[in-house]
This record gives C-alpha cells, sequence and structure tokens, in this order.
C-alpha cells in the first residue's frame, strides 16, 4: 500500500464548493448548501476543509470522485486543471505527443487547425474561472469572519488565484479581471488584456510575499512558492507585455535559492516517484494520493497514459492500467545524442524495446519512445500498483529556478555572475551524472536545450519555445508540428490559443484572438 499523504479533502470543505458551469457566467456564485459566512462563523476550523478544495482544484476534477466534475458540461476523466497545462504546454510542443486523437487533441498534437470550438482549450479556460470565483468568495467572507491565520490564509488563496489568472496569462493572453470586489454582479466583466491581467498577477504576488510564512505545510503556499511564480511572471514579461523584466526574474529565482531552504535532490527519479513528497527539491508540488484523492486529471494522465501493456511492464512502473497514450518525440530524446551511450541518467527514462526512434505516424503507438520519467513506484522503499497514481506533480522545483537564474544571466541580467550561473548548470547535470559544461558553453541555446533535458512533461515547454522565439514559424521545426512529419512552419497567432466560442457567448464583453 501506498502511503497515504496529508491530504484533508473534508467534507464540509466539499459541501460548499459546488459544480458550476463557468461559460455560463464567468461570475457565477455557487449554491451553497450553508454560507460560507455562517459556515466559519459557526466553525473557524472549517477553514482546513475549504482550503484543500481549493488547493485541490488544480489536480482534481470534482468532489465526488474521479468521476465527478466541479464544472457542469465538462468531462471529468479530460477537463482537471493539470491534465490542460499537459495538454496545452506539453502535446502542443516538440517533446511529446499523443496518438488518441479524439475530438480536438489531434490539433494540439500536431499544432494545427485551432479553432475556439477545441474542448481542450475550454476545459483550460473553464478551470481557471472555477478557482478564481472560489478564491473571491472565500476572500470576501474572510473580510467578515475570524480565522486562525488569517492573514496567512488571505495571502494563500491569493496566491492560488494568482497562479489560476497565469495560465490565463500565458495560454489566452487575455480575459477578464475578476476579484472578491466583483461579488455579487451579475452583469458581464469587462476584457482584461494581458497587460492589465500581468500587472495583476504581479501587485498580488508582490504584496503577499510578507504574508506568506517562510515554510509551509507540504503542498501548501509559502514565500518561496510566491517568488517562484513572480520569477516565471518575470521571465516570461517580455512575451507577455514587450517590456523584458530579466533583472526581476533573477532577482527573485536567487530569493528562492538563496532563502527557500530547497536542496536539488541527489536521485532525480526521486521526484517524479510515488514518495516524492520526501524530496528537498520539490518547492511547490499539486498533491495525488491512489485512495483519497482520485483522479483521472493529475499524474495518473502521466504515468498511465506513457504506459502500455503491449510493450511494456508496467508493474515496474507501479500501475496496473497502460492507456497507450503519449510517447516522447526525437526533439525531447535527441536531445541527449545516443541514448545507449549516455551517461546522463536522464537519457535512461524512455522505453525503447519495441519501439522506434522515428515518429512516422504520430497515432502509431509504437512510433516513438514513451517516457517513464513520471512513475508510480516508490523510489526508497517498495510499493503495490495501483490503478491511480499516487504521485505528486513538481509544479515549482529548485533546478528550475537555477536554470531561470542562468538563462537570465546570459540575456544580460544585473545581479548574477555567469560564475554562479556555470555552477548551478553544472550542479543540474552534475546529479543527471551527464558532462559539466564552461561557460563557454552556456548560450541560450544550450539553455533551452537543457530546460528540455531537465523539465520536458512538466508543464513548462510550449512557454519556454515562444520566449526564446521558436514555437511559430519555420526556425525550428519538430515531429509533427503544423501536421507534417518532420514539422512545417506554424503562424504566430498559435503564441496564444483562442477564446472558446462557449465563453464569447457568455460575455459580449470578450473578442477573439487574432487570427482565429
Amino acid at each position: 500500500m501506498k502511503k497515504m499523504k496529508n491530504i484533508k479533502l473534508l467534507s464540509i470543505g466539499i459541501l460548499l464548493l459546488g459544480g458550476i458551469a463557468c461559460t455560463d457566467d464567468l461570475n457565477t456564485t455557487p449554491e451553497y448548501q450553508l454560507s460560507l459566512e455562517q459556515l466559519l462563523q459557526q466553525d473557524p476550523n472549517a477553514i482546513g476543509g475549504i482550503m484543500s478544495k481549493l488547493y485541490g482544484s488544480f489536480a482534481l476534477s470534482g468532489t465526488q470522485g474521479p468521476g465527478s466534475s466541479d464544472i457542469n458540461g465538462d468531462d471529468a476523466g479530460e477537463s482537471p486543471f493539470l491534465r490542460g497545462i499537459i495538454n496545452l504546454e506539453e502535446f502542443t510542443a516538440d517533446g511529446m505527443k499523443n496518438r488518441w486523437g479524439d475530438d480536438g487533441l489531434d490539433q494540439l498534437t500536431t499544432a494545427s487547425n485551432w479553432d475556439e470550438n477545441n474542448k481542450f482549450f475550454r476545459y483550460l479556460y473553464n478551470r481557471v474561472y472555477y478557482t478564481v470565483p472560489q478564491c473571491n468568495n472565500l476572500l470576501g467572507v474572510l473580510q467578515n469572519v475570524n480565522v486562525e491565520n488569517k492573514e496567512q490564509v488571505i495571502g494563500e488563496v491569493r496566491f492560488l488565484r494568482s497562479l489560476a489568472y497565469f495560465y490565463m496569462i500565458d495560454c489566452f493572453g487575455k480575459g477578464v479581471l475578476l476579484t472578491e470586489a466583483n461579488n455579487g454582479q451579475s452583469s458581464p466583466a469587462p476584457q482584461a488584456s494581458r497587460l492589465e491581467l500581468f500587472n495583476f498577477v504581479e501587485s498580488e504576488l508582490l504584496d503577499i510575499e510578507n504574508d506568506l510564512p517562510a515554510t509551509n505545510d507540504y503542498g501548501r503556499a509559502n514565500k518561496s512558492v510566491a517568488r517562484m511564480l513572480l520569477a516565471k511572471l518575470y521571465l516570461n514579461a517580455e512575451v507577455y507585455t514587450g517590456t523584458a523584466r530579466y533583472n526581476d526574474a533573477l532577482t527573485y529565482a536567487k530569493k528562492v535559492i538563496d532563502e527557500g531552504g530547497y536542496s536539488l535532490d541527489p536521485n532525480f527519479v526521486h521526484m517524479f516517484s510515488g514518495d516524492n513528497n520526501t524530496s528537498p527539491e520539490i518547492i511547490y508540488p499539486l498533491i495525488a494520493d491512489p485512495l483519497v484523492s482520485q483522479s483521472y486529471g493529475n499524474t495518473t494522465y502521466i504515468v498511465n497514459g506513457s504506459l502500455s501493456t503491449n510493450t511494456m511492464t508496467i508493474s515496474q512502473f507501479g500501475a496496473t492500467d497502460g492507456w497507450s497514450g503519449h510517447r516522447a518525440t526525437k526533439a525531447w530524446y535527441g536531445l541527449f545524442g545516443n541514448l545507449g551511450t549516455s551517461t546522463d541518467v536522464r537519457a535512461s527514462l524512455f522505453w525503447t524495446t519495441g519501439h522506434t526512434y522515428e515518429m512516422g505516424d504520430y497515432k502509431e503507438w509504437t512510433n516513438g519512445y514513451p517516457s517513464v520519467k513520471f512513475r508510480n513506484s516508490n523510489f526508497n522503499s517498495s510499493s503495490v500498483p495501483t490503478s491511480f497514481s499516487g504521485t505528486d506533480f513538481p509544479l515549482f522545483r529548485l533546478a528550475d529556478a537555477y536554470l531561470m537564474y542562468a538563462e537570465c544571466v546570459v540575456r544580460g541580467a544585473t545581479g548574477g555572475s555567469m560564475t554562479q550561473a556555470v555552477d548551478y548548470v553544472n550542479q543540474i547535470r552534475t546529479r543527471a551524472n551527464a558532462s559539466t559544461i564552461t561557460a563557454g558553453d552556456l548560450d541560450l541555446n544550450f539553455i533551452l536545450d537543457e530546460r528540455g533535458r531537465e523539465l520536458t512533461m512538466e508543464g513548462h515547454r510550449r512557454t519556454d519555445l515562444i520566449r526564446f522565439g521558436k514555437f511559430t514559424g519555420g526556425s525550428y521545426l519538430w515531429p509533427w508540428k503544423g501536421n507534417v512529419q518532420n514539422g512545417t512552419a506554424i503562424p504566430s497567432t498559435y503564441n496564444v490559443f483562442p477564446i472558446p466560442v462557449k465563453a464569447l457567448e457568455a460575455n459580449p464583453n470578450l473578442t477573439q484572438n487574432p487570427g482565429y
């Protein structure tokens, strides 16, 4: 049996935050069996369950198990937030492809024929505007009730709202800006630009930095978690706003590194195993548990989707089910050179037996190598395979902060040094048993490749390629880009996704992104 993690999905919190249809009304207030204010006045300790529900909204589909959905009309298996991050950030990029092709997934995995009717765009959009109103409702109530560590709780809720908005900024480039000031309003909210959303998230994160503790319970926000999100916001600021903020990105990455108390996990594979809750490197996880928090949309999607009983022995990875869906492409495993002779630990995390190096047909399971980076087996102890994954998803971890530091230095940011940047990169490579580099090796091309080797399948790749100017156009091609086996150029409009048609229908203030 796997160790159950400290997840408190209290029934009282589950009752409070029921399902809504976000695109029917972006400012919908959920119907409560008991109002939040009444509940917290009667039982201030209920805040624990409510907060668990908010944190869980990024990995779980609903409150009644893996077949339930918080959002009316959205498929419980397909629509969870983390599954949307993988679909939109990884399968649209170079390193990972999916073969199922069901009703819109082909368009993502080939970066072609995107339009506002694709349900996978709607799923992520809906998830943002499910989480945001939940945060707003709680923030409004917290003005009138007393709970333990109230300012910290408020800071955590504002972080979760900022995290949701970050994906709106990154993926769609605009939306509506809803805060607790909008509670009770029924008229459609005005459209907010990417810059307006950016400025709001920046101000929120700066404002809560001192309200969050230096350390917190596993899976909850602390100072480093907020700083990591702020560093990511600044790292991509030139894409989001037209103004580079690499000095600021370096400042906050450095704060995470110097003040967070995290250290590189000596074992790379440990961070993607069923007992990764003990890793010293993970800054912010999305928690999974095979019994308490089952979901088809947390790491179950990654683990089971990358396995198949046809070509693999899946029990060694802690799974009982293989869905034969996801495979890496040579754009990822090709970064390691010859996999058979590479000493890099990360190069060993591909299943090659029975599979071809070239992905001649992305719908053919044996074309391309499945990634076994994520697995459901424990690293430090034995474990029994389970249908659902208990492996937490490391949304933020220290190696990413190291690579952000190095990138900012190479891009000319002040406040860091090339010596330190090289050292951080070499710590990552030494941990992976890869050869070390010198300052002469550390340029932007190397950093992008190293981010691919280290972070692919962790929800960053599309964003990275856009920041490096290599996602759209034809300067960098990968297998099945533009629905061509060897890749072809795709339009610059694809740097953001289309606003879903149901959102446009629900709010006349919204306009479609150019080119769709």
